[in-house]
């Protein structure tokens, strides 16, 4: 028999990441194991995190742009995600594989 007063409540990974060791190992699991999409709402769930509107003012850019570009839903610019990490406090860099 199922249970139809099973209610469920949406995961929001960004009240999980409670200090900066939460957030460096959520990064460096997704950044091991995603896709450029997984990344993108990785850096989004970071700056949901730690305040939006502060990461909106630090880059200049509109809160809603900020929201728009780590959706995980548009195709951001490169120098867009590299503008929000660099605020954020990471460095985009790459090493052979």
């Amino acid at each position: 028999m199922i249970d139809k007063d099973i209610t469920y409540s949406s995961y929001d990974a960004a009240r999980y990441l409670c200090d900066e060791q939460d957030i460096e190992a959520y990064l460096a699991a997704v950044l091991e194991d995603g896709t450029p999409s997984m990344i993108v709402v990785a850096l989004g769930n970071i700056a949901r995190a730690r305040n939006i509107s502060q990461l909106a003012k630090d880059t200049k850019m509109s809160r809603s742009r900020v929201c728009k570009a780590l959706s995980g839903h548009g195709s951001p610019r490169f120098s867009t995600i590299m503008k929000l990490a660099n605020a954020l406090g990471y460095r985009i860099s790459f090493k052979k594989a």
